[in-house]
């Protein structure tokens, strides 16, 4: 059976940890594929006019190409470099919601993140991701410091 790890990428060096740590996981594994997700936050929400839409639709396909050129691939090519079967995905939406989201449909029995770098009022008022990741995910959650 194929043990399946998703790796959250913040788009920050504190990403290169949550890297790290599930790369050295998974050559303690048998057989272990890693999928790096990256989420841009992005709320369904809003009140436009048709021209402001289509504008809104090609600016989420120029962030998702953008990510994956610049976060996700450069990620994904480091772990086949290491022979590990690794892959990428871009989304738009909540990140907590959506990385689980992402598990689910790949079958993924982990997500490993490193830990929010929001802080101040914001994180008191709304939490940190990586805290609504921990409180509602459906499988394992590891958080790197």
């Amino acid at each position: 059976m194929t043990t399946k790890l998703v790796i959250g990428l913040d788009g920050a060096g504190s990403g290169d940890r949550a890297l790290d740590f599930a790369s050295d996981l998974a050559t303690r594994l048998e057989n272990c594929e890693l999928l790096v997700a990256y989420v841009i936050e992005w709320s369904p929400f809003s009140f436009q006019t048709a021209e402001e839409n289509a504008e809104r639709h090609k600016r989420r396909e120029e962030e998702i190409s953008t990510a994956l050129e610049r976060i996700v691939t450069p990620a994904v090519d480091a772990l086949t470099q290491k022979g590990m079967a690794a892959r990428g995905v871009v989304r738009h939406g909540d990140v907590a919601q959506t990385l689980n989201a992402i598990c689910e449909k790949e079958g993924g029995h982990q997500i490993i993140v490193c830990r929010s770098s929001e802080g101040g009022i914001t994180k008191r008022i709304f939490g940190s991701s990586t805290a609504n990741l921990v409180m509602s995910a459906t499988v394992p959650v590891t958080v790197i410091g």
